[in-house]
């Protein structure tokens, strides 16, 4: 074996190594952490090395190019390799100075219900930038695990789990008596018209989600508690139960709307793992804040480097199943015969 091929097979092994333990220590590091170290300027090195050493295994182990499992697998980590720099934040700054393409690596954005907006605040720097495109929050909304329930504790620390099931009463014991609920509200609204007090239930204009419920005594005394879930604690010294209300977020959704020249083009209602695709742009539900005004929070990433990565996966499971499977198969074929 010749001393240039010697050097190529030792640092393509001490690089692999390497990778093994940067991704060790990126899995201890944290996720937001991990992605700054590969995006620096000494992680830019050690990834053109990459290449360029499997770049040069095809030129000078002959094997590679003859064996068409190996070369699936050495171009598939190649094009992965490739793609993933093509698609990283100093990739898009190349792209930027040298070919005039000015996309948003990642971001966030704020809609708020029924606005529309394009503005992406640009992650890492004090950057806000615009989309070629304008996006509309036709809805927002909440969606919580079946059934609900009400928490009831006594002072002495027993307590019971109440599923939410309006007009059913439910025994607390001998002691305590019954707990039924009367209502539930979405929008709990209270106005004061002259001596007359009326509450109502208004989801279209807000979130204060709350329970009303009715305690009977053992001797037949009844009481009617108001229970918020965004509000807890209001008790009086004298109460005997402690009540309150909380529901378990199961997903949150957001039914958006793609428009470019006046013109709705897409749609889509998405949740976590579930983003909507358009214009090189993937816009994944990140978060929301239901309190000040109903909005929702969107992660914008730039698809950028994605298509090569993707076939880079491609090649590299195609050869992989090759080599361990499909060669043994022809191979067996050849004795039968």
């Amino acid at each position: 074996m010749s001393r240039f091929r010697k050097v190529i097979m030792w640092a393509g092994l001490a690089l692999i190594i390497l990778l093994i333990a940067l991704s060790i220590y990126g899995a201890f590091i944290g996720a937001e952490r991990a992605q700054k170290l590969v995006n620096t300027l000494p992680a830019a090195v050690y990834w053109s090395a990459f290449i360029f050493i499997l770049t040069a295994g095809l030129a000078v182990f002959k094997r590679l190019i003859r064996v068409p499992a190996l070369s699936l697998i050495h171009c598939g980590c190649i094009l992965t390799l490739a793609g993933a720099m093509w698609g990283s934040e100093a990739g898009h700054k190349m792209q930027s100075q040298l070919f005039g393409i000015d996309k948003i690596p990642t971001g966030q954005m704020a809609i708020y219900e029924g606005e529309t907006e394009n503005h992406v605040a640009v992650e890492d720097v004090e950057q806000i930038k615009e989309l070629p495109f304008s996006i509309k929050l036709k809805d927002f909304r909440l969606e919580y695990y079946k059934p609900e329930y009400l928490q009831v504790r006594s002072r002495d620390g027993e307590g019971w789990k109440v599923p939410v099931e309006v007009g059913t009463e439910f025994s607390l014991g001998e002691d305590f008596g019954t707990v039924t609920i009367l209502r539930a509200f979405e929008n709990f609204k209270i106005r004061i018209e002259g001596e007359q007090r009326i509450i109502t239930d208004d989801p279209a204009s807000g979130h204060n989600p709350a329970l009303e419920v009715r305690i009977k005594s053992p001797a037949g005394d009844k009481e009617t508690r108001y229970v918020f879930e965004r509000f807890p604690g209001h008790t009086h010294a004298e109460d005997e139960l402690l009540l309150s209300y909380r529901r378990v977020i199961r997903d949150y959704v957001s039914e958006l709307e793609i428009i470019k020249d006046g013109k709705v083009v897409a749609e889509k209602n998405i949740e976590v793992n579930h983003p909507l695709y358009y214009g090189g742009y993937h816009f994944y539900q990140h978060s929301y804040n239901a309190e000040a005004g109903q909005y929702t929070i969107l992660m914008v990433t730039s698809d950028t480097g994605l298509g090569l990565v993707y076939a880079g996966y491609a090649m590299l499971c195609v050869g992989v199943f090759w080599q361990l499977w499909v060669r043994n198969i022809f191979a067996r074929k050849k004795k039968i015969k």
